[in-house]
């Protein structure tokens, strides 16, 4: 629980800082900044905590996982509890870092409601399909865990950023919220992320392949 209120807040403290040093210094960083920000904040969470607490840093993932039982139920409260604190407390520290705080880095849809669920489901259903074939599949690649999950957040900022915001995560949206007091069009960045989460964790849990006696065949695609 520690390791994952320390990697929350690393996160939160690193991806929402990109767009409140743009906004203050006339787009010092601009999308690609943005990008590379949550993306590298990921990474190195992921690879540093990812053996402690399995760096979820995300409730829509831990309701993910929990769901597609590669994670106890048991545990989500507590997991989602870190979450949101951590990204709280990353947030109110950004605003007295970052005086005055301007828009506080909160994620809003410059586009329909309808679309800016859309994408936020889309790009949420990317990041959980990644991630679990990363985290539950034998097959892949685990060393390169941080490197393939860092470098889907940051693709999807690049393509969802200018429109919803490019959240993924709740607690990415919710804190900056409460920091910043804006919570317009909130409910978007708690549920869309959620259904796109259990969507994508499903989808590749559903298309990996097993051999007859059920385990995963290690060398179906070896010639």
């Amino acid at each position: 629980i520690g390791a994952e209120f320390v990697g929350t807040f690393i996160l939160i403290f690193g991806a929402t800082a990109a767009p409140i040093v743009n906004q203050k210094y006339n787009g010092a960083e601009a999308l690609i900044g943005n990008a590379a920000c949550a993306g590298l904040a990921v990474m190195i969470v992921i690879l540093s905590t990812g053996h402690i607490s399995g760096a979820h840093l995300n409730p829509s993932l831990t309701i993910a996982f929990a769901a597609l039982r590669h994670f106890p139920w048991s545990h989500v409260p507590a997991y989602v509890v870190a979450q949101v604190s951590a990204s709280i407390c990353a947030s109110f520290a950004l605003k007295g870092v970052f005086h005055p705080f301007l828009s506080g880095g909160v994620t809003v849809p410059s586009v329909s409601t309808a679309q800016a669920f859309f994408i936020e489901f889309v790009i949420t259903f990317n990041l959980l399909f990644v991630v679990t074939a990363v985290a539950t599949d034998t097959r892949a690649v685990g060393e390169l865990a941080g490197i393939a999950v860092g470098a889907t957040v940051m693709l999807n900022i690049l393509i969802a950023g200018p429109s919803s915001g490019g959240s993924m995560n709740p607690v990415r949206t919710l804190g900056p919220a409460v920091a910043a007091g804006n919570y317009k069009q909130i409910w978007i960045y708690l549920v869309a992320p959620t259904a796109g989460a259990v969507a994508g964790a499903a989808v590749y849990t559903a298309v990996k392949l097993k051999g007859d006696d059920g385990e995963l065949p290690r060398r179906s695609f070896r010639r």
